[in-house]
């Protein structure tokens, strides 16, 4: 047998397999596809204090390695939440975790307090980066300070686990890590969409109603894996790895570039099975290559530059400054 559990934090997942929000409903409408006891976590849907109606139409849009999404987090907001859906997530035998958005610091410290008191969510998870509401700004993703005030005062508000699910669309991702540990998160989601466009040129139309909207899918791999490491390499808290995994090997990257976990999103548009199916698939590639626990694998990405310098320490020669060897 090969021991698939993981720790984030407090928290203990059966495996590393969690469902991305905005991409499995609240959990339990996929239930005929994968059953919730064979998945780590569940992540819901954003929730916001208010209803929102979402974004106008169309909201998305495919591409040739993805789709476009400007969805504006439509939702029944958190009484409806709290009284027709956690209620019945609240039966899934696997974590769950609340995906709370807000537009201000006041309603990210409100929905963690009123969040605080339920005893079905395990963690929350705060979206901090969304890129399809006020109009693309990213506000509390692009400024560091920004998003430890937020990260500051839902910890006030709870003493859930947080999780701070983080942007691409920055120039240093690790500064905005850092800034969210130090905050309080307990853990970090990397990353949420990338800012695209699709133009119907024969229309002279954007393919989306808000012109611009996120980006997912198989071609931002490259890109969410290098946001997760970055990560990684910057804090001590967990860091779940989120973007275009759609494989066993996708997943088994994000957790040797030093994921403790890993979320499934737009993949599982075309495969809602996926979830369910890549864990056996995890389980058996571990088996065939020996490893008795998927822990044994996460962080032990080998890094080729610091190879390099250590070989040329070891040689007497100078390391440059600035690149740590580990």
């Amino acid at each position: 047998m090969v021991e698939l559990s993981v720790r984030l934090g407090a928290l203990e997942l059966r495996n590393p397999v969690m469902t991305a929000s905005g991409t499995y409903g609240h959990g339990l409408e996929m239930c005929h596809f994968t059953p919730p006891e064979l998945l780590g976590a569940l992540v819901s849907k954003t929730v916001t204090l208010a209803p929102r109606p979402g974004n106008p139409t169309p909201r998305i849009c495919e591409t040739q390695l993805g789709l476009l999404n400007s969805i504006g987090l439509e939702n029944k907001g958190i009484e409806s939440y709290l009284e027709h859906t956690l209620p019945e997530v609240e039966k899934a035998d696997t974590v769950i975790v609340t995906n709370a958005g807000g537009e201000s610091i006041e309603e990210y410290r409100e929905m963690a307090r009123i969040l605080d008191g339920q005893g079905a969510v395990d963690a929350i998870e705060l979206n901090l980066s969304c890129p399809n509401i006020q109009g693309g700004a990213l506000p509390f993703s692009t400024d560091p300070a920004k998003a430890a005030e937020v990260v500051a005062a839902a910890r006030e508000a709870t003493s859930k686990p947080l999780f701070a699910k983080l942007s691409p669309n920055v120039a240093h991702i690790a500064r905005m890590a850092r800034a969210v540990e130090e905050a309080g998160a307990d853990a970090i989601t990397a990353v949420n969409t990338l800012l695209g466009l699709s133009v119907d040129w024969r229309r002279r139309k954007p393919g989306l109603g808000t012109v611009h909207g996120g980006y997912s899918g198989p071609a931002i791999k490259p890109v969410a894996l290098h946001c997760a490491w970055a990560c990684a390499r910057a804090v001590e808290i967990p860091v779940i790895g989120c973007g275009g995994i759609s494989t066993a090997e996708d997943a088994l990257e994000f957790l040797v570039a030093g994921c403790a976990a890993v979320q499934l999103g737009t993949a599982c548009f075309a495969d809602p099975a996926l979830p369910g199916r890549l864990v056996a698939e995890l389980h058996e590639l571990l088996r065939r290559e020996g490893i008795a626990s998927v822990g044994d694998l996460i962080g032990t990405l080998r890094d080729g530059r610091e190879e390099n310098l250590e070989a040329r320490s070891g040689n007497g020669e100078e390391r440059p400054k600035g690149i740590p060897v580990r």
